[in-house]
């Protein structure tokens, strides 16, 4: 066993166990906002190091397939995240006892021609 079996074997067990443990959180998290973040950042990282256990074993041209796979899923993970959660909490399903500061509220209401 080489170094570079044994530098893809860490990146794909990592990788693994990272979208395992998003799974989880996905499931148990109680509201929308903690079910993204363990939808889209674990997953996204399990992602990534799975491509990259499986990359270093091919060559560049076959390769470079997967790290756009990997640069696509982390610019459209972040952008697919807010979208369905500005939509969750136009919807009412964020519990706002959760949140620190409600910045979404004020801009709503500016939005609708009131104020805050």
């Amino acid at each position: 066993m080489s170094w570079l079996d044994l530098f893809s074997a860490v990146c794909l067990i990592a990788g693994a166990m990272s979208c395992l443990f998003g799974a989880i959180g996905l499931l148990t998290f109680p509201d929308v906002a903690a079910r993204l973040q363990a939808a889209t950042k674990p997953q996204t990282l399990g992602l990534v190091l799975i491509l990259l256990g499986s990359a270093v074993h091919l060559e560049l041209r076959y390769a470079s397939g997967l790290i756009l796979v990997g640069l696509f899923q982390a610019l459209t993970a972040p952008v697919l995240a807010q979208l369905v959660g500005r939509a969750a909490y136009r919807a009412g399903s964020v519990r706002h006892e959760t949140l620190d500061t409600d910045h979404l509220a004020r801009r709503i209401e500016r939005e609708r021609g009131g104020t805050l």
